[in-house]
């Protein structure tokens, strides 16, 4: 048989009963909901300039997602989606407007005006991401897979499309923001028109305790039964699930915490479902993310070489290169879920630590040759980052009940934010120390950018 034709029937067979309005659907989401904070991200350097450290723009873009992914998630449900994607795309609309009609920090502007825009937008992202995510549990888990392949592209299409406007196309850093302002737009649309929305059993929100009743618990039965530990039995690999726990440190243990629908009742089960969450699940997500995060934004802007052996015209032009080679890293392997399942998460974590570790030193005592060798390790890291990120709901969606599934993946995005975070007062510093190591011991690049 040949090749192109095994491949053919290979693929069909892993896609076999995929929507296609669905996977469109939540790509869509993913693409938008991401690529603002992406953009955002891209422009620090020129949102803030030289002297500030860009994990200002790091915190402004996370910190209010954080508190959203914190809070939300125990009251949430109670908003239909329709509302929700109506204030997600008010809030990123209003946000890029603030921003890029703000003065430039070259003629004079405070950055004050620029952080409350991304705050709106940081919020919008959040929000969205924690409802898109819980959305998943009612769509099945080619959403799941749909949404983390957006989510990749968005880091894709939005760095390299900031730097190809700004850096290829000259186009001005307002212009460029100004017409990103545009693309939530799409958001609404994919929802209202492009997604099904039976899944939803026809009142367009999630109302549903979090699947607490007695039917789905008989429902679980069928297809989640659990041995005398609490922990799932053996399932079959052709559904494409975990058969059975790696090891302790993954064990997911189901909290039983049913009878009472008061909202104490509730919220106290949703917080013994996060503690839970924490160990298998939460942890290794948070510490990808707080080692990437500080390579993007305290150790990339210093790992700069002469002009003379690199592509680049300028030293401002290694920031956003290295920001969309991260970026490609992590669009491949959010894709990746249909063909390729990682169930160690705690293994990319951390080599992802010896990346920080093993760039940090270079930014010390230079001894990578060249930048493309640099370009590697950072597709590299954003080949880890995006394979926690996605087989880390995909675990949750194979091993958590089905009652608990939609508020456990919703709370579980607080891990990336909270990652994000800390990062962001991480890499303050160290992109300050590092810088004056480097001008200390004769390189002043980081100075020139």
């Amino acid at each position: 048989m040949p090749v192109g034709t095994r491949l053919s029937e290979w693929l069909r067979r892993v896609f076999h009963g995929a929507d296609p309005r669905v996977c469109v659907a939540f790509w869509l989401f993913g693409l938008i909901n991401n690529v603002l904070y992406v953009i955002l991200l891209s422009a620090a350097l020129d949102l803030v300039g030289p002297n500030v450290p860009k994990g200002v723009v790091l915190l402004a873009d996370i910190i209010p997602s954080f508190g959203t992914k914190l809070i939300a998630p125990y009251f949430i449900h109670m908003v239909p989606y329709s509302v929700r994607v109506v204030i997600f795309v008010f809030l990123s609309v209003l946000g890029m407007l603030v921003v890029a009609t703000s003065p430039s920090y070259t003629d004079g502007g405070a950055i004050s005006s620029k952080i409350a825009g991304i705050v709106l937008a940081s919020l919008s992202a959040g929000g969205g991401e924690l409802s898109f995510v819980g959305l998943t549990h009612f769509y099945g888990p080619f959403s799941l897979a749909a949404w983390g392949s957006g989510t990749g592209a968005a880091g894709l299409i939005g760095a390299g499309a900031y730097a190809l406007a700004t850096s290829t196309l000259k186009i001005s850093v307002q212009a460029t923001l100004l017409a990103s302002a545009i693309l939530p737009a799409i958001m609404a649309l994919s929802f209202f028109v492009v997604l099904p929305r039976g899944a939803l059993q026809g009142n367009g929100s999630a109302t549903h305790e979090y699947r607490s009743t007695a039917q789905d618990r008989d429902e679980d039965s069928d297809d989640e039964a659990l041995n005398e530990d609490g922990q799932e039995a053996d399932r079959s690999e052709e559904d494409g699930l975990l058969p059975n726990p790696i090891h302790a440190a993954d064990a997911y243990k189901p909290v039983q915490i049913r009878g009472s629908t008061t909202w104490w009742s509730r919220f106290r089960l949703n917080f013994a479902l996060l503690q839970g969450l924490f160990i298998p699940f939460m942890l290794p997500l948070l510490l990808v993310y707080i080692a990437e995060y500080v390579i993007n934004q305290g150790v990339s802007p210093t790992l700069l070489f002469p002009l003379d052996q690199t592509p680049f015209e300028n030293f401002r032009a290694f920031y956003p290169a290295y920001n969309a080679i991260y970026q490609a890293g992590v669009f491949i392997s959010r894709s990746s879920t249909p063909f390729f399942r990682v169930h160690h998460l705690y293994i990319p974590s951390f080599l992802q630590i010896a990346n920080l570790i093993l760039l940090t030193l270079h930014a010390m005592f230079d001894f990578i040759p060249n930048v493309y060798i640099i370009f590697l390790i950072i597709f590299w890291e954003g080949l880890l980052g995006g394979l926690v990120y996605v087989n880390t709901f995909a675990e949750i969606t194979d091993r958590v009940p089905k009652q608990d599934r939609e508020f456990s993946l919703g709370a579980t995005t607080v891990s990336d934010s909270a990652g994000i975070c800390i990062a962001g007062f991480l890499s303050m510093p160290w992109e300050v120390l590092l810088c004056r190591w480097q001008v200390g011991h004769g390189r002043d690049y980081c100075r020139r950018a």
